[in-house]
């Protein structure tokens, strides 16, 4: 859909345009936990803890894997809270969090402070932005969700390289003790704001779709009807044997790109790009999924994600072949175009993915166990490439060995979304 398109759907009316930017500020602020912000401080706090790139990687992991094991039940919380107090409550803690990292003390306490910014930031703030969007709009969800994840992209394409110019001007502690003022001053107040349609908001439209001959059989849907349709549980989910064949590509981004961007400073000096300017390319990387996000989305809402979405890991193979056989500085760019592309389709084409085959009755607890996945893949990721960097292994190798993996992966997804069925028209939904 064209970029006024867009512009209409948004503005369609200002409670419209607040809640889609109260999505929006949600996605942003979890950047303050995510790895592209993190591993921007890996030298600093490798410096100052005096870590090798496999113990940084440990703590890093350790504090993400604690984090994967509380979010299916921290997440599952906003099924049964009201929209306005989960997200004061999670934006509190991730104020909390980026003060208690500005001041960590000891390397031991370094796992604590990763768990806090992972589980706030990178698993709740994301999960509220996301799975609220989802739930709220339904014919037009992709075209939702792909307005709300540029959150992500713009914090990808500013604060890395913010960070890395903060830490050089003011050092890492004082850097994130900013992050937690303007946090603190900012982000409950603008929330607040922007959700103060909330009662409106926190209706939970459920229903879904599914594949041939599997599922829960829900009956003709009007937009009255809705809330009358079954969703399936997240028991069920588990007991979905396709679900399993979709995981291995929906792990990829999480797994390959946090690991590529925790060692982001070290890929850099390998190819010899400089930290400086392969921090400063990162809005290639952001022009990449913006551009995804806003072409697949109207492309969900007509195809479904289904159908968009099985390929979505063949940019990430570009971008890593890059990395594999070129080293001139330019070749950064493709390198973050390409992984940025993947990084946007799965954006906002997994989180519809759940919701239009689940449903969205039990969006909360299903997107966070599936968070919790991610999470538990992206913390394997950094501790994978550090320990085979301290090992020997060349970054190029390791790209290699990580675009196979891809490849194996979307052969999988393709397996498991073979049969599926759209439903037929906007007021009926089939699981057949």
């Amino acid at each position: 859909m064209p970029a006024p398109g867009y512009l209409r759907f948004a503005f369609a009316d200002p409670a419209n345009a607040r809640f889609l930017a109260f999505g929006f500020a949600m996605t942003f602020a979890s950047s303050v936990g995510q790895t592209y912000f993190i591993g921007a401080f890996g030298p600093a706090l490798r410096g100052e803890f005096g870590l090798s790139h496999t113990g940084w990687s440990a703590i890093y992991m350790a504090g993400t894997l604690v984090s994967a094991l509380v979010l299916p039940w921290t997440g599952k919380l906003i099924d049964s809270m009201s929209l306005r107090t989960y997200t004061a409550i999670v934006s509190a803690a991730l104020v909390l969090a980026a003060a208690f990292m500005a001041v960590v003390p000891t390397a031991g306490l370094l796992i604590l402070a990763i768990f806090l910014l992972r589980q706030t930031g990178q698993g709740l703030a994301s999960h509220i932005g996301t799975t609220a969007t989802a739930r709220h709009y339904v014919a037009d969800r992709g075209k939702a969700v792909a307005l709300v994840s540029l959150g992500y992209s713009v914090g990808e394409a500013m604060l890395p390289f913010l960070a890395v110019l903060s830490i050089a001007a003011i050092g890492w502690r004082s850097t994130y003790g900013a992050v937690a003022l303007m946090l603190a001053l900012g982000l409950a107040a603008a929330t607040r704001w922007l959700l103060q349609d909330d009662g409106r908001r926190d209706a939970r439209p459920a229903g879904g779709e599914g594949w041939k001959g599997e599922g829960r059989r829900p009956s003709a849907r009007s937009p009255e009807a809705v809330a009358e349709e079954p969703s399936w549980t997240r028991r069920e989910v588990l007991r979905h044997g396709r679900f399993y064949l979709m995981l291995p590509a929906a792990m990829a981004p999480s797994f390959i790109i946090t690991a590529l961007f925790f060692h982001n400073l070290e890929i850099a000096e390998v190819k010899g790009w400089g930290a400086g300017w392969l921090t400063g390319s990162y809005w290639v990387f952001a022009v990449g999924a913006i551009a995804a996000s806003l072409a697949v989305g109207p492309a969900i809402d007509r195809l479904t994600a289904a159908r968009v979405l099985p390929l979505f890991l063949m940019p990430m193979v570009l971008g890593l072949l890059v990395i594999w056989g070129f080293d001139g500085r330019l070749w950064a760019w493709p390198y973050l175009l390409f992984l940025g592309v993947t990084n946007g389709m799965a954006y906002t084409a997994l989180t519809a993915l759940w919701a239009e085959v689940y449903g969205v009755g039990h969006l909360g607890a299903i997107r966070s166990m599936v968070a919790s996945i991610l999470v538990f893949s992206s913390a394997l990721g950094p501790l994978a490439m550090g320990a085979l960097m301290d090992a020997g292994v060349s970054v190029e190798v390791i790209c290699a060995v990580f675009a196979l993996y891809c490849v194996v992966g979307t052969v999988l997804m393709l397996a498991a979304l073979n049969g599926y069925r759209r439903r037929p028209s906007p007021s009926r939904a089939s699981l057949s």
